[in-house]
């Protein structure tokens, strides 16, 4: 046996406090937050990595709201044979606080179990064109359990073996997508609406600002690094009243989400079918897009995501790196553009306590912090990073995607919708937009990604369908400095290479048929024929 996950001590001292944030040592895993591979240990478990959290009112159903929690970052369509499962050794969670101490009142909770049929059989996904979840076809395929919990009680199962969406494996295997998806969305008493499986990528945006922020003239912009490509996601619709503090939701509408993974703290090694035991530790953890990205710094991005929120006021050092950001500091450095003035109170109504006049801080408006809401207790309050959401806030007619700071009082960072642009708004934020209610002329143009590569659906589960294609396939080849011509004898061969082709795609037909048990007997009686011929 060999310790998933070694716990370390990370200690920050500032006045006398001091914090033991508990770590797992991730064997070939780790934990996320907006951030596609942001932190250390989870650049190492994809299965565990958070990508992205989204949560809105519903536009298309009133009274409900709409929680979407991405995990496994830059899945490329073509990655088989194994593809995307959820991990079978993982709890997925979706926490949501209602009353403002930063510990969770509703917790939603998935679990997953393997269905796998190829055995030594087979190296297929699926051996045929899949029409349906229970098509015999589908060679392997997940179930999951989902539990939840209210205001601390034990958990409550609310579906056992639900269907998982499967990895697309291109359109010959899975002609429509749709109809798997349509099957996968399932409806539970209550009104409650569930999906897992695998959609496209819905985060837009250029993740070039890693190189010196766009390039250090700007010049590197305006390109979508995660178009094409797919996440596993995990989206619940529920009513207010099941998340607002008293389930009474015109009192009290403001919540706060944020998502977890949880990983066994001890794991066998070797073990094909590993199972979540009781013995668990928290490796991922998100709430705002892009914090642990670029407002944590590195040395504390792995203890972010294995602390819960109610511990964050207590760490000087990440509390200092919202009061006194990097970010601006690296603009104003590169582009010469003044940074705002420190200690930033506006950034911490941002991400910390949510934007109210009643926490004393520089943005005048009451938006989307607890301490809004009527029934909470003031001195119960807790400082906190989660994704803040007013359900009260009516569905905007016509969207902007810079929400807040484009005048739309229902976009990010109230809550997020897909169509927000994360990037964008956080670059205006951090140069001090929110404060001054005006948007930075120099920045105008952001990432110049403005939207998805794909269409949104306009019905749950509201992201689009996973693609097929090959990220890859619409970039130019690569070229040498100075190639070389083509030699005649090469240029001569390629109509045969193109026979080459169709007798190998041939054979991969006739395999994926067949079964590899075949294809191996079949290749055994070969190589005994010719040890023989040559006897």
């Amino acid at each position: 046996m060999t310790t998933r996950r070694q716990r370390t001590a990370a200690a920050l001292a500032a006045t006398g406090l001091m914090l033991t944030a508990s770590i797992g040592a991730l064997g070939p895993s780790a934990g996320s937050a907006s951030s596609h591979r942001e932190a250390p240990l989870i650049s190492g478990d994809p299965a565990a990595d958070n990508t992205d959290l989204y949560a809105f009112v519903s536009p298309d159903r009133p009274g409900y709201v709409t929680f979407i929690a991405n995990w496994i970052p830059f899945e490329e369509p073509n990655g088989g044979p194994n593809f995307y499962p959820f991990a079978t050794d993982a709890a997925y969670k979706i926490n949501v606080d209602s009353d403002g101490d930063a510990k969770p009142d509703a917790v939603f909770r998935w679990t997953f179990k393997n269905v796998d049929k190829r055995k030594n059989n087979t190296f297929l996904y699926n051996n045929g064109p899949v029409t349906s979840l229970d098509d015999e076809n589908l060679l392997f395929r997940q179930t999951y359990t989902l539990e939840s919990s209210f205001h601390g009680q034990p958990f409550k199962k609310r579906i056992t073996d639900a269907p998982v969406a499967p990895s697309s494996t291109g359109t010959a295997s899975m002609p429509d997508y749709r109809t798997l998806r349509d099957q996968a969305t399932v409806r539970l008493p209550g009104g409650w609406k569930l999906y897992a499986g695998q959609a496209d990528d819905p985060f837009f945006l250029d993740l070039r600002v890693f190189d010196l922020l766009y390039g250090g003239d700007l010049s590197k912009t305006g390109q979508d690094t995660l178009a094409g490509y797919n996440v596993n996601t995990l989206a619940i619709q529920v009513p207010f009243k099941d998340v607002a503090l008293g389930g009474n939701a015109k009192r009290n509408p403001v919540i706060g989400v944020w998502t977890t993974t949880e990983r066994n703290r001890v794991r066998i090694t070797g073990d094909p079918s590993p199972k979540l035991t009781g013995d668990r530790v928290q490796v991922s953890r998100l709430g705002n897009p892009l914090v642990n990205e670029v407002v944590v710094p590195a040395g504390l991005k792995d203890a972010f995501n294995s602390l819960p929120p109610d511990k964050d006021a207590g760490i000087p050092a990440v509390v200092k790196r919202v009061t006194d950001p990097e970010l601006p500091k690296l603009i104003q450095g590169i582009y010469q553009l003044p940074a705002p003035a420190t200690p930033r109170n506006d950034l911490v109504e941002i991400f910390l306590t949510g934007i109210t006049t009643k926490a004393g801080g520089p943005i005048k408006a009451d938006l989307n912090s607890q301490l809004d809401n009527a029934d909470v207790r003031a001195g119960k309050f807790r400082p906190s990073e989660m994704l803040r959401l007013n359900l009260g806030v009516p569905v905007a007619a016509t969207p902007s995607r810079l929400g807040v700071l484009g005048g739309d009082l229902q976009g990010f960072p109230n809550g997020r919708r897909l169509t927000d642009d994360a990037v964008d708004i956080s670059l205006q934020a951090v140069e001090g937009a929110a404060q001054t209610g005006k948007l930075v002329d120099a920045l105008a143009a952001g990432d110049r990604v403005d939207a998805n590569d794909q269409r949104f659906e306009t019905a749950f589960p509201y992201v689009a369908l996973p693609n097929t294609g090959a990220v890859n396939s619409n970039r130019s080849p690569a070229v040498a400095t100075d190639p070389p011509s083509a030699p005649a004898s090469r240029m001569a061969l390629e109509p045969a290479a193109a026979d080459q082709n169709t007798a190998r795609d041939t054979w991969l037909v006739v395999a994926s048929s067949v079964g590899a048990g075949a294809v191996v007997l079949f290749l055994v009686v070969l190589a005994w024929l010719r040890r023989r011929a040559i006897a």
